[in-house]
């Protein structure tokens, strides 16, 4: 890789990928050269003059994505054309459940990098995009709930009487789970924790919260921390026990993922209309089906007096915290990269959806031969 191109992301997205403190570091430890174009950190108050400072060459935006060897981005870049030029393009595509976005670099002369399916392995921490942000989204999950709750979350004493503490559901407690378990506790709320892995009970519990848990789950080793499918015997006693929880809470937050497949369904609509009215539910789930039978992906709706707020990047609201991190995990991962010369490096291997036109992803291909 001799050259390194970056252009502005679509208009929803306010995070950038590769800030100048990488840049710096990148193009002085490898020589590589890199291009941007006009504007890269305006959402973000860089100008371009800071790239500039860091060896960065400001030029159009079809100049960069046609005559550099590297594509860095968060999204899929639209009017990113495959041509004949050999090249690379890394990001966080989610082509486990979009297999459509595979298509435009089949039988083309590209390789590509999709930083989500990184193995959750101590090696890979470094560029664990999903950890990364999936931590900031609990954060702004809890914050964004309080925002439409009218109630307050930690317990009031004052001369006109005695407020009671807000009480908090999470659904899952993955990194994005615990990060919200641990704000709403550190905001004064009584936090209940749901989750099918019985692993996680020590951590929620290390934070101040209860542990809500079925028995008879499946867990997997080889699920890189994440849940997996249960059996409908299972399921049915799930919905139970989370439908009595939930009506009790103020505010609920589902995090619960499976990737490349549809989120789970925990709360059924008749849950929903058992919650009390002003209460709150943030579906981070939304985009993959959801956790909550009536959330909708991007919207926030009202039913039946409960605030519903279906949102999978809610990171995109800390656009800076983000960009830090994310511009972290990215020069780790172009590091690791540029140095590795094994053929059959497992890191990289589980990361590559496509090389040189050809799809390499195992559950890609199985999804494009059912097709």
């Amino acid at each position: 890789m001799k050259t390194l191109g970056l252009v502005k992301e679509p208009e929803f997205e306010n995070r950038i990928c590769f800030l100048p403190k990488e840049i710096k570091q990148l193009s002085q430890q490898f020589e590589v050269e890199i291009f941007i174009e006009p504007g890269l950190g305006e959402r973000l108050g860089i100008p371009d003059t800071a790239y500039q400072e860091a060896g960065a060459t400001v030029n159009d935006r079809e100049t960069v994505l046609n005559n550099t060897d590297c594509i860095l981005s968060i999204n899929q870049i639209d009017d990113f054309v495959v041509n004949g030029k050999p090249n690379t393009h890394i990001g966080i595509f989610n082509m486990l459940y979009y297999p459509e976005r595979s298509e435009k670099y089949l039988n083309k002369a590209t390789t590509v990098y999709s930083l989500d399916l990184l193995p959750r392995t101590t090696l890979a921490q470094s560029m664990d995009v999903l950890s990364s942000m999936a931590s900031l989204a609990g954060y702004k999950a809890v914050l964004k709930a309080t925002a439409h709750y009218s109630g307050s979350l930690p317990m009031f004493t004052t001369a006109a009487g005695t407020l009671n503490p807000a009480k908090v559901l999470v659904l899952g407690a993955g990194v994005a789970g615990l990060q919200a378990i641990a704000t709403a506790k550190r905001l004064g709320a009584i936090v209940e924790a749901f989750d099918v892995r019985k692993s996680a009970g020590e951590e929620v519990r290390s934070l101040g919260a209860k542990f809500v848990a079925v028995e008879g789950a499946e867990e997997a080793k080889d699920a890189g921390g994440y849940a997996v499918a249960q059996s409908e015997e299972y399921l049915k006693k799930q919905k139970q026990l989370i439908h009595e929880r939930v009506r009790n809470a103020n505010i609920v937050i589902c995090t619960a993922n499976i990737p490349g497949k549809k989120a789970p369904l925990l709360l059924e609509k008749n849950t929903v209309e058992a919650m009390q009215p002003g209460s709150v539910i943030i579906d981070m789930a939304a985009e993959q089906g959801g956790n909550c039978e009536v959330s909708q992906p991007g919207k926030t709706i009202d039913y039946n007096s409960i605030t519903i707020i279906g949102d999978s990047h809610l990171s995109r609201e800390v656009a800076q915290a983000a960009s830090q991190l994310l511009s972290t995990n990215y020069y780790n991962f172009l590091k690791y990269l540029l140095q590795s010369t094994k053929e059959d490096d497992e890191l990289l291997q589980k990361s590559k959806v496509i090389d040189n036109g050809t799809l390499t992803n195992p559950i890609l291909i199985n999804k494009f031969e059912l097709a």
